[in-house]
């Protein structure tokens, strides 16, 4: 991995390090940061799924970006849909803005790439961005989510992303 993907890596998993129990972290999210950072978190995943769909010509990329538009906007509409059923707002933090930006970012830097390059910053980037999310279900979202409902949303999700982690790991076994 290159000086600038290592950079530019760490920009956008900050927030969810800071989820996951780093030295960043200052404050236990609530029920409303918690929705707003799964919101966020999901977003992300998204717009580089549809940038991907678009730039990349390897079949394999292409399924993976397609599965991930269509996963992670399924979560998204789950998470919507119980937040209005719970009458409860997500809500921005720190986090959550920074995983919009650290995004941003990313796009940013993935729009500059083309080919085999596009491709392995892609993927190099969805397998650490999954690991790094699983971790933030592990050591803060799903611990500290105090509606039972919510709780049970994030538990239910957390094998879709354990199933992207490994699909994104062998797909970057396939491009060593």
């Amino acid at each position: 991995m290159t000086h600038f993907s290592r950079k530019l890596l760490s920009t956008t998993l900050a927030g969810l390090f800071a989820l996951a129990g780093s030295a960043w972290a200052q404050t236990t999210p609530d029920d409303a940061q918690i929705a707003g950072i799964v919101v966020a978190a999901n977003q992300v995943d998204i717009d580089a799924g549809k940038l991907a769909q678009k730039m990349t010509k390897e079949k394999e990329v292409k399924a993976f970006a397609k599965q991930m538009v269509t996963d992670h906007t399924g979560v998204n509409k789950q998470a919507s849909a119980l937040v209005k059923k719970l009458k409860v707002t997500p809500q921005e933090s720190e986090t959550s803005k920074s995983l919009k930006s650290g995004g941003a970012e990313n796009i940013a830097k993935l729009k500059t790439l083309k080919g085999k390059e596009f491709d392995k910053a892609y993927i190099d980037h969805e397998v650490t961005y999954h690991q790094t999310v699983i971790d933030a279900l592990d050591k803060t979202l799903i611990p500290n989510a105090k509606n039972a409902e919510l709780k049970d949303t994030l538990v239910k999700t957390r094998p879709a992303f354990v199933a992207h982690l490994e699909h994104a790991k062998k797909l970057q076994a396939s491009m060593q």
